[in-house]
């Protein structure tokens, strides 16, 4: 396989074809041991028509079955373009693009899109963060001053969360950040957050919102005043975690331009992903979010409920 340096690296040399692309999710799924997602300890039987058979269910399944490719019509050539483009530009890909470069209807490319962020959503970036670690908060859904009149919201200003999606991150000065949306940012909820994700004795970085938390207990915690426009305080700074932002808020603006409460999440993984795969080649940033395809199946039934 070649270091997929273009676009047409990735179609004309490693995947011409559909059959390519089978095989080469076979072995990045199974390598030489096919196992059944039905039962694991199976015997399987191959079939002539390139499916397979579990022994002991009976049942018949080929390698898109319990992936988030299962039951598509799309060819996995397609699937793997959606995943090339997903991942490699910085700031996304819209469904209207998406429709152009691999010809499927837009309904069809919001799926694929969306059953994709899935796959981003990666356990290797999950884990707990030590060290010097950043934390802050951004609010997903636009100024109430920018809306149009019959769209604004009463009392909504500043950290309001009524009309707004708040997302709590942190970051590993120089390494991977943590994403998630939360209900508010009550102090309950952020500490819940920070037990959850930075590991105690950590040095632990904030803005001037946590100032009353007494996180000094199980951390070593220093503040910086952004009211006061102070933005470096010695060693504290969240200015790695702005940095995240930034790439989040650009991309979502510029090229999703709006994206649903309910949808939020999944849109923050793509993100996190990226950012935390920044020094990958795409080479290596593809086959990892192939390998974390499997049991993430998502309906259509599943999205829109």
């Amino acid at each position: 396989m070649t270091k997929f340096e273009s676009i047409i690296d990735f179609l004309l040399e490693d995947f011409p074809n559909e059959q390519c692309c089978i095989d080469y999710f076979k072995k990045s799924r199974w390598n030489q041991n096919i196992i059944s997602p039905y039962d694991p300890a199976s015997k399987v039987y191959e079939l002539s028509d390139g499916w397979y058979k579990c022994k002991n269910t009976g049942k018949r399944f080929n390698v898109k079955t319990g992936t988030v490719f299962e039951d598509s019509n799309i060819s996995l050539q397609k699937w793997f373009v959606a995943f090339y483009l997903l991942s490699s530009n910085k700031k996304g890909v819209s469904t209207r693009q998406l429709v152009k470069y691999i010809k499927v209807t837009q309904k069809t490319a919001w799926f694929m899109a969306q059953r994709l962020r899935r796959a981003f959503e990666h356990p290797k970036f999950k884990g707990i963060l030590d060290g010097f670690v950043e934390i802050d908060e951004t609010f997903i859904g636009g100024k109430n001053k920018n809306r149009h009149q019959d769209k604004k919201v009463p009392n909504s200003q500043g950290r309001s969360w009524k009309d707004k999606t708040p997302v709590w991150g942190a970051i590993k000065r120089g390494g991977d950040v943590i994403a998630e949306v939360i209900p508010n940012t009550k102090q309950k909820t952020l500490k819940l957050m920070i037990k959850n994700h930075v590991k105690e004795g950590s040095n632990l970085y904030s803005d001037e919102w946590y100032r009353h938390s007494n996180l000094s207990q199980n951390f070593n915690h220093e503040i910086v005043n952004h009211r006061a426009k102070q933005y470096v305080n010695g060693k504290a700074s969240t200015n790695s975690m702005e940095n995240f932002w930034s790439h989040l808020k650009r991309g979502i603006y510029g090229i999703y331009h709006w994206i649903s409460r309910k949808h939020t999440q999944r849109y923050v993984n793509e993100f996190v992903f990226r950012f935390n795969t920044r020094n990958y080649s795409d080479k290596h940033r593809f086959g990892l979010m192939l390998s974390s395809t499997v049991g993430k199946r998502l309906t259509y039934q599943e999205l829109i409920n």
